[in-house]
């Protein structure tokens, strides 16, 4: 691609951020950032390392952590593997509990701080679509795209609990919908970098949407602000 440009795409979980942004990466041939993996492999650290995600004094513990803690990511056939002190964690930090851990660290500045230039360099160097809940706001507050991805709660929850059955994972609907729920309101309501929709983010609700009209979607907004064409029909 010759143009350089930078996509945020920001939402609650369940929306199709990742699965959509990642489409939309191939069909552009620009490389599709997951924060949210990041976040999710210092909670897994976190949980490995004796941490409950319901100790009031998470920020003072996992901080210390941080110093052990090495993180790269590495793109491997087109698809992002994250490398915690030289593993590739693959889908260990995809298990359901992580959410929690994932949002319980994500409100600590020091895991943001930690995590902000490893992003932010990610940006400079490629043409990217990051998603997240945050990267319109703070990471990328520049991005030349912010879409704000979101759907009903019922519906991220079914897209959620589908993808963990397909994945083999044993899981109730109900549980999905209030770990989800639990999720919305940690991340909506903590003090450092509050999921929400930059001013200047374009809200597509994606409720009664399949999966390709989604992408198409995504990616006519994309090409109309940018001027950029897919590369791949």
């Amino acid at each position: 691609m010759g143009k350089h440009i930078n996509i945020a795409i920001d939402g609650p979980g369940g929306a199709g951020k990742s699965t959509i942004s990642k489409a939309v990466a191939k069909k552009l041939g620009i490389i599709y950032v997951d924060t949210g993996a990041l976040y999710r492999t210092v909670g897994y650290y976190a949980r490995e390392h004796g941490l409950s995600v319901n100790d009031v004094k998470v920020s003072e513990l996992i901080t210390p952590m941080l110093d052990n803690i090495s993180i790269e990511i590495r793109y491997i056939d087109g698809s992002q593997h994250v490398i915690l002190n030289g593993e590739d964690l693959g889908d260990k930090i995809r298990q359901p509990d992580i959410s929690m851990y994932a949002s319980a660290v994500s409100s600590v500045p020091s895991v943001r701080a930690f995590l902000l230039e490893t992003q932010k360099e990610l940006a400079r160097k490629n043409s990217v679509i990051m998603d997240g809940r945050d990267i319109g706001t703070v990471i990328l507050p520049d991005a030349d795209v912010k879409i704000f991805l979101t759907a009903s709660n019922e519906a991220r929850a079914l897209r959620r609990f589908n993808e963990l059955i397909a994945k083999g994972v044993e899981v109730k609907y109900e549980d999905v919908l209030s770990e989800m729920n639990q999720r919305d309101h940690a991340d909506s309501t903590r003090a450092a970098a509050p999921l929400k929709a930059a001013d200047d983010a374009i809200l597509f609700d994606n409720s009664g949407y399949e999966f390709e009209g989604s992408v198409a979607h995504v990616l006519e907004i994309i090409e109309e602000r940018t001027g950029v064409k897919r590369i791949e029909e």
